[in-house]
């Protein structure tokens, strides 16, 4: 909280009665969800509209948040899905030739609440050592807190273990999508000569993603988290691509798992999952998923591949991850994470289907496991080649 301010205007109450102060922005109101924090240096905008953190209010470690606005162009989705926002300075003008507007209103008018002035660090290292807790974030620009219904509703929410979260974020109907990715000087480009024709079942789907398959060279069919296999198998794909989505993926896998099983019986053509996509695919393969202790956020987590010894620096946002414990035969770990071992991508033996706990896009992030993309479409090529 700035030395300036007399009387605090927004509260973040954990479940455990903890109490932070700090200066409200963004919308006035009041909001549970868990909270985790994320260590990326840039991307503030692309983190808040991931509808990965569907459910969640973000602590960003980083502490120069809002220094470079935000503008249409880095939006992940239509709006904001992350509930809220703290950091530990409050949000400056904007220094940005990119910049459309402040991060501010733009929250405000997203209906978000942000909280400055915060020890960050203090709150990160809560979360690493106690887990994420459930806390109820609240703005008032008079300061009139009521703590013990905060902490009361803290401890009101449910938590995202038993959550199905996709069904909120997906799209409603299909769409195609033929834009590609961000370059200078002239921005995003538009797919002009497809040669693999891919669906994607969106469970959270962010635009870059797609970006990449469209740069790629995949015309690409979106459709709804709930799509069955006769939905995907009738517009005849070279390929299927299960996306990233928040919640608890053992919720989702209730529609999700039956349909990529009947997909894997029925065709043989490449499938490749990115998060909820890469846990959709472990549990129709057969595997189980947990919960975290505070999960993985982040841009800057090291992954090694197992096959080729290289170690990738890579994107991260999931609170769940597959028990590699669990993958049955055929099913083989290619990557683990550095910081844990915990499991980061399978493939199954003698069938080009594979998936990653990552993000391969970045947005925000580094590009080191692009290479993905091209072997997800290496792999139609492949296939339509022996056909």
């Amino acid at each position: 909280m700035s030395e300036t301010m007399t009387r605090p205007t927004a509260c973040l109450a954990l479940a455990d009665g903890t109490l932070f102060f700090g200066k409200g922005f963004g919308a006035i109101g009041l909001t549970t969800a868990e909270l985790c924090f994320n260590t990326a240096m840039t991307g503030y905008q692309e983190i808040m509209t991931d509808p990965s953190y569907a459910g969640q209010v973000v602590t960003f470690t980083f502490p120069h948040i809002g220094n470079v606005g935000v503008n249409p162009e880095d939006d992940e989705t239509a709006d904001p899905v992350a509930e809220g926002m703290v950091v530990k300075w409050d949000p400056t003008e904007p220094s940005n030739w990119r910049a459309a507007e402040s991060l501010t209103p733009w929250l405000e008018r997203r209906g978000r609440i942000g909280i400055g002035g915060v020890d960050t660090r203090r709150l990160t290292r809560a979360i690493r050592q106690q887990g994420a807790p459930h806390v109820a974030l609240a703005h008032d620009p008079d300061g009139n807190f009521d703590i013990d219904a905060l902490v009361k509703a803290a401890r009101s929410f449910n938590g995202l273990t038993g959550l199905d979260l996709a069904k909120d974020v997906t799209c409603a109907q299909s769409y195609r999508w033929d834009q590609t990715k961000w370059a200078w000087p002239n921005g995003f480009g538009t797919l002009t000569n497809p040669r693999h024709k891919v669906v994607a079942i969106d469970y959270g789907a962010k635009r870059n993603i797609l970006r990449n398959l469209a740069s790629t060279g995949c015309d690409v069919t979106v459709l709804p988290a709930s799509a069955t296999a006769d939905d995907v198998l009738a517009l005849a794909p070279d390929g299927l691509f299960l996306s990233n989505g928040p919640g608890d993926p053992a919720a989702t896998g209730a529609y999700a798992v039956p349909m990529i099983k009947e997909v894997l019986d029925r065709s043989e053509m490449p499938v490749f999952g990115i998060c909820l996509g890469h846990q959709m695919l472990a549990l129709a393969l057969g595997a189980r998923t947990i919960k975290m202790n505070h999960g993985h956020h982040g841009a800057n987590h090291p992954v090694k591949d197992l096959e080729t010894g290289k170690v990738e620096i890579t994107s991260m946002n999931h609170g769940f991850t597959v028990d590699s414990q669990t993958l049955p035969l055929g099913v083989k770990e290619t990557h683990v994470s550095l910081f844990d071992g915990s499991n980061c991508g399978i493939r199954m033996d003698g069938r080009p289907v594979f998936s990653v706990q990552y993000h391969p896009e970045a947005s925000p992030g580094p590009q080191d496991s692009a290479y993905l993309f091209e072997r997800f479409t290496d792999a139609m090529v492949k296939r339509a080649e022996t056909a």
